[in-house]
């Protein structure tokens, strides 16, 4: 199969069974026999249509005379592939875009795509997006790709000027973030190994690269994972160290628990936690790698409670279930989620840190962090949690670069160049100080 052809057979998957568009790319380039530059293409061709959908769609929908909801899937997919070439992809000729593109098609609506895409090439001018000032929330669900639902949301959180900010960050490429197994080598050796990496500006065991990670250098020797500066920040508010026992409560796929650990010096205990069994392997092959031997994983729901854990952790973690309106550019199906899906989530997250809560000794931390930006599943939640916690305080933390005196800070992908993401550091008061 062409790079095309891989790439439209992922998209009908998507479509059709709702699969997040990087997992299904994984399995698809793992099957097949592409070159390099050809697996580039079929991830810049998935991820580049997922991401644009809307505005794809917009402006189908002004070259067509059918309604959207009359094309054919197949036909409607092939055109937004040929759109998203057309539109986004300086480096393809237009006459290859169409060409390829067509090729792909069943005569049955080669045609119908075939008239799209050459309709497109013919326009003398842009076609007009809706009005910004009188349609708002319209102008940026076509031309930033998000539901309108979620559109109306950031607008009412942040403003206009400020949502259009976050949304075009989105749609940088991000690069991979990898964190470095300081118990085996340092940040400065391994960067050394890595061509045409650079280090993270505020977490000081991070590498930012580009490319594939399992081909790097160091992967099997376990000198690195992959986890986002955001989250290294999360793990270094914890401030866990040697000897400690840290609590991991909603931990799968393991990365905060592994920082922590090296963070320990691999002394201590680590108890990593999940509601999903099926994803507990993924954290004792991790740490496997990594030559991490004080984790132990094991399922369990952060909301029920752990008799033998009371007041017995100095660390605790409540990386909680969210919305995931920080990792757009990661996830691009969540630009269609309506936010109204995720309006339990507070009171689910709240009952999480609530219990967990319970694990911290006196004079021990517990930090709460999410992988989004809206406000009633972050700082929100804190003050609700601390009116109903008055043994808890909020406590400044430093990391790296970063210096949070207000003990909660909310990281955004425009202003931070990291994931969208919140983490609240709270310390329990000690009653006989």
């Amino acid at each position: 199969m062409t790079a095309r052809q891989v790439a439209m057979s992922v998209l009908l998957k998507c479509e059709k069974s709702n699969q997040y568009s990087n997992i299904a790319v994984d399995h698809a380039l793992a099957d097949s026999s592409l070159s390099g530059a050809d697996r580039g293409l079929v991830s810049a061709l998935v991820y580049g249509v997922t991401e644009r959908r809307i505005t794809l769609d917009y402006y189908i929908s002004h070259l067509s005379s059918r309604p959207l909801a009359e094309i054919d899937r197949e036909a409607l997919c092939a055109a937004r592939m040929g759109l998203y070439q057309l539109i986004y992809m300086d480096r393809i000729p237009p006459h290859a875009a169409v060409n390829e593109t067509v090729s792909l098609c069943r005569r049955s609506f080669s045609g119908f795509v075939n008239a799209i895409l050459r309709a497109y090439m013919r326009l003398d001018s842009p076609i007009p997006l809706p009005d910004r000032e009188r349609e708002t929330a319209e102008y940026i669900s076509v031309r930033y790709s998000v539901c309108l639902p979620l559109a109306n949301k950031l607008l009412s959180v942040f403003g206009t000027e400020r949502t259009e900010s976050l949304l075009e960050a989105t749609f940088e490429t991000p690069k991979t973030t990898l964190r470095v197994n300081t118990l085996k080598i340092s940040r400065e050796e391994l960067a050394k190994n890595i061509p045409d990496c650079e280090l993270t500006a505020l977490s000081p065991n991070g590498i930012k690269t580009t490319g594939g990670v399992r081909e790097l250098y160091g992967f099997d020797d376990g000198l690195f994972f992959v986890q986002d500066e955001a989250s290294q920040i999360c793990v270094g508010a914890l401030g866990a160290e040697r000897g400690q026992t840290l609590v991991d409560a909603c931990a799968c796929p393991g990365s905060k628990s592994f920082g922590a650990a090296i963070d320990m010096g691999n002394e201590g205990r680590v108890l990593s936690f999940d509601l999903h069994k099926n994803k507990l392997s993924l954290i004792v092959s991790g740490a496997q790698r990594l030559g991490i031997n004080i984790i132990s994983a094991d399922v369990r729901d952060g909301r029920s409670f752990i008799t033998e854990l009371e007041s017995g952790a100095d660390r605790v973690l409540c990386d909680v279930p969210c919305s995931g309106f920080g990792v757009l550019a990661k996830k691009p199906e969540l630009r269609y989620k309506n936010p109204a899906e995720s309006e339990t989530l507070p009171d689910i997250q709240l009952a999480i840190l609530k219990n967990c809560s319970r694990y911290v000794r006196e004079g021990g931390i517990l930090v709460y962090s999410t992988c989004t930006i809206l406000p009633e599943e972050n700082g929100e939640n804190i003050k609700r949690f601390l009116a109903e916690a008055p043994e808890f305080e909020l406590e400044s933390f430093d990391f790296g670069g970063l210096c949070c005196k207000s003990g909660m800070i909310t990281l955004y992908p425009d202003t931070n160049g990291t994931d969208g993401f919140f983490v609240a550091r709270m310390k329990k008061k000690q009653t006989n100080v």
